[in-house]
């Protein structure tokens, strides 16, 4: 039994503590909130859960092993840290910090006390995307030639970030999984309609070697709510849409390149090249996608990576990139989206 205090109980809290709780081989002893009124919530809710507000008193209880950090993202790095500096395993919610320095500092910091550290990076846990890794991986969509997310809603309008950095966590973390690297460099342009300073809408580009470009479309101004990932092979493409009954679709479709059938004399007026283009449409597939939360799955991940002393999928290593490149997009937003290299803002290692 690992035992654990939650700092944070506000728009993901209970979430976690929903998840974390259901799980036998997890006792959540505490429930940090300076909210008189989530503190009522969780009294009401998980009566062998207590809630406080004296997060000084929770780290020095010696019977807490682990700490799950569920506040707004700034506050991040200063929490993970002092729970790190206090012995306790400490899984923090996307984005694990606001820097690369921040996520370096963190990670030396588990690493020198031998501690788990984890980011909330959810979605490398969801079937769908597990299952369309698996297919980029099979080889079976052929050469992957670009994939563009859209994470859009009415709201929840934030006023400590913006959307770059409110949702776009999840985009850069399932195209990184998807392709397996980081992006060489980040584009981005975006607007503050509603509060000066805070983009509500951004678009970024990506670049990733092998001349694959993601495009991330995240909004709190859309008047529906999507979900959605597509990605564009050689030989197959796929619509991952989180929201809809069926999560993957698998089109047959594609142009292909095919040599001419030999004629003779001179070459017709429109095929001057060795090779023409034919337009491919064949079935589409709808594959079975188990029914399991994501979220229940990432809380197993992080008590297992602690029980089996290794390191869980979403670990710091992951993180760094997904904040490298979020650091990178907010550079180019200031900056009038100038192309901004991941090389810029990572710094080279040690001699």
């Amino acid at each position: 039994m690992i035992t654990l205090a939650q700092i944070g109980c506000g728009y993901w809290g209970p979430n976690l503590l929903r998840n974390f709780t259901a799980l036998p081989g997890a006792h959540v002893k505490y429930v940090v909130e300076a909210s008189e009124d989530r503190r009522r919530y969780v009294r009401e809710n998980y009566p062998r859960t207590k809630p406080t507000a004296d997060l000084a008193a929770v780290l020095a209880d010696p019977a807490v092993q682990a700490v799950l950090v569920a506040t707004p993202a700034r506050t991040h790095f200063d929490l993970a840290l002092r729970a790190l500096q206090a012995g306790k395993h400490t899984f923090v919610e996307k984005p694990l910090a606001m820097s690369v320095a921040e996520v370096d500092a963190l990670a030396a910091e588990a690493t020198r006390r031998g501690l788990t550290l984890m980011a909330g990076h959810t979605f490398l846990y969801n079937p769908a995307v597990l299952a369309l890794k698996a297919l980029v991986d099979s080889g079976e969509l052929g050469r992957i030639y670009y994939l563009y997310t859209q994470r859009l809603n009415l709201g929840v309008v934030r006023s400590d970030v913006n959307a770059l950095w409110n949702l776009a966590p999840h985009d850069v973390s399932i195209c990184n999984f998807l392709l397996g690297t980081a992006p060489l460099a980040v584009t981005a342009h975006g607007t503050a309609y509603l509060q000066p300073g805070i983009e509500d809408v951004v678009f970024a580009n990506l670049e990733y070697p092998g001349q694959i470009h993601a495009s991330i479309h995240v909004s709190w101004l859309d008047p529906n709510k999507t979900r959605k990932v597509t990605l564009v092979g050689s030989r197959k493409m796929v619509v991952y849409d989180d929201v809809a009954d069926d999560k993957l679709t698998v089109y047959d479709k594609g142009i292909d390149s095919v040599p001419p059938a030999p004629v003779a004399g001179p070459l017709p007026f429109d095929q001057p090249g060795a090779h023409r283009l034919v337009y491919r449409s064949g079935e589409i597939h709808l594959p079975k996608i188990p029914a399991t939360e994501p979220l229940a799955e990432e809380a197993r991940d992080f008590l297992a990576a602690i029980a089996e002393r290794r390191p869980p999928r979403a670990d710091a290593a992951s993180a760094r990139p997904v904040v490298a490149t979020l650091q990178a997009a907010t550079l180019s937003l200031k900056e009038n989206s100038r192309r901004v290299p991941l090389a810029e803002i990572v710094p080279a290692p040690a001699a």
